[in-house]
């Protein structure tokens, strides 16, 4: 696979703009290209869509337009994983908020996450009402929850636990971590997520914010920047949108 073209962009009202990226693509040279997931580049390697164990998962678990065309974000996670096994970082992995458990389920075929002496601990509500802070999503609903525990049936180690973060985190969280994903979409529940769980990423355990580059969620980046500095730290901000912390 040489290029990802996707027509999803979220925030675009102008369909000019699809037609402006088509034109442009025509222009360019044929390999190289992603388009999708508010990212044009061309030129580029794309390296993970030659990552064959990569792309067999994603291709396996990603269902929804959206899912294909966020599929660098979602190596992102890959390669954070792949790199804490490797490196033999100390702790379990954690994700807030799993959703559909797309992305988590993905890294579980990547990593062979079922032979990994490890647990992966996923959270969500599963669900949405309007007073809720963040917003809804279209496959929230009361059936989610079993639909994400299913989903895992087939690993042991994968934990999928419904609730508010942070207040569950609490219940049932791990002492030691080594891969942190938070996609919370609402700063203070993301600084609650922080407030516990920072402290239990390990030496050289890896921290991604998914919504940190993203300014309709730049609330939550300007509140992680003021408390990630007072620990000493500086996201780097990548060009699919997600903060990249390594500890």
């Amino acid at each position: 696979m040489k290029n990802l073209i996707s027509s999803v962009f979220f925030g675009v009202k102008n369909p000019d703009f699809l037609q402006g990226i088509q034109q442009a693509i025509s222009n360019t040279s044929p390999d190289g290209i992603y388009a999708g997931d508010n990212i044009f580049t061309i030129g580029r390697n794309l390296s993970f869509l030659e990552n064959e164990a990569f792309v067999n998962a994603w291709k396996a678990h990603a269902e929804t337009n959206i899912e294909h065309a966020i599929v660098w974000r979602i190596y992102v996670l890959a390669w954070v994983a792949k790199n804490v096994l490797s490196r033999k970082i100390p702790g379990d992995f954690v994700e807030c908020a799993c959703y559909k458990g797309t992305s988590a389920r993905i890294i579980c075929d990547y990593v062979d996450f079922a032979h990994v002496d490890k647990n992966y601990y996923l959270y969500d509500l599963f669900e949405h009402d309007d007073s809720m802070v963040h917003h809804a999503m279209p496959d929230h609903g009361v059936t989610l929850f079993e639909r994400v525990k299913k989903r895992f049936e087939s690993f042991s180690n994968v934990i999928v636990t419904k609730g508010f973060v942070p207040q569950v985190l609490d219940k049932i969280s791990p002492e030691s971590i080594s891969f942190l994903h938070i996609d919370l979409n609402n700063a203070p529940a993301e600084i609650g997520a922080l407030d516990r769980l920072f402290d239990r990423l390990s030496t050289g355990g890896i921290l991604i914010l998914d919504d940190y580059g993203w300014r309709a969620y730049r609330e939550q980046k300007l509140a992680e920047d003021v408390w990630l500095a007072a620990q000493g730290y500086e996201v780097l901000e990548l060009p699919t949108g997600q903060g990249l912390v390594i500890k």
